[in-house]
């Protein structure tokens, strides 16, 4: 194992427990030995100006912890996408599917992560592209989903779909999810897809409010092609990655999703496996 001698830190905005654990964490780290490096959010915790980037805190890290809920994780997710640099995400949210360290576990887990006994996930990313006739607009990694959906007043919007080169539908609906086996537990599962597991080599296909009851989610391999055509009136409708970065679209833009080359890593306690976070933060099996 690496020694670990420099370490990152991403915090949400405005939360005040995190302006509590910031500064004795940033000592603790020192007294290891370890740099620190840390975004503009965090400096604001400890009254400085001498924040990064959120993209270049990653830089040379043995890992970055991420202090916030699973919004924050998916942010970091993508400053960190296709670096071999886990993910140390201490839940300070609410729900919490990603972020699975509690507050009061972050000392005895870093102790954990020192000592080179911390547990690593790997989740695969999705990558999308976006594209207007035969021009590339933007392109994206999404942990969570890709979601083409309407816009606040839209009517319900066109979307055609295609798996693999193979026409599969065309319908009316507010939207359509398609989500990574870790996303499952996030949009799609409100909108009534299934849950999958994490290391299942899958996409799931999830509509969203169709139009007719019987287009239900789909499950495909996620080495084929997921291609969908909106036929929405310009600006009435939007694809976004993960709620939170996107782009209005114009009428026929393609938005096509695959299997990305690029993995996350997340540190998860030692005891807490997926089935045990699922009853947790469903409340399953309570009487």
């Amino acid at each position: 194992m690496r020694p670990i001698n420099n370490v990152g830190i991403l915090s949400k905005p405005n939360i005040p427990r995190a302006a509590e654990l910031v500064p004795p964490l940033v000592e603790w780290l020192r007294n290891k030995g370890a740099e620190v490096r840390y975004d503009q959010q965090t400096a604001l915790y400890l009254s400085t100006d001498h924040g990064l980037d959120r993209d270049h805190v990653p830089d040379g890290c043995q890992f970055v912890i991420v202090l916030g809920g699973d919004g924050t994780l998916l942010s970091a997710a993508r400053a960190v996408a296709g670096r071999d640099i886990p993910l140390f995400a201490v839940n300070l949210g609410n729900l919490g599917f990603l972020t699975s360290i509690t507050a009061d576990e972050l000392y005895p887990e870093l102790e954990r992560a020192f000592r080179g006994e911390h547990r690593i996930a790997q989740r695969r990313m999705l990558h999308c592209e976006l594209w207007r006739g035969s021009k590339l607009i933007e392109t994206y990694e999404a942990l969570n989903d890709v979601v083409l959906t309407k816009g606040s007043l839209a009517r319900m919007i066109d979307v055609e779909i295609h798996v693999a080169s193979h026409f599969v539908a065309r319908y009316r609906a507010d939207g359509l999810i398609v989500a990574t086996p870790t996303g499952s537990t996030a949009y799609s599962l409100s909108a009534g897809g299934p849950i999958v597991f994490p290391t299942v080599s899958a996409l799931c296909i999830t509509p969203i409010c169709p139009h007719m009851l019987t287009y239900r989610p789909v499950i495909v391999p996620d080495d084929m092609e997921v291609r969908i055509v909106s036929f929405a009136e310009s600006e009435t409708a939007w694809v976004t990655i993960d709620g939170q970065v996107g782009s209005p679209l114009e009428r026929g833009d393609t938005i096509t999703c695959r299997r990305s080359d690029k993995h996350v890593y997340l540190v998860r306690p030692p005891k807490m496996m997926f089935f045990d976070v699922l009853r947790e933060k469903l409340s399953w099996g309570e009487r």
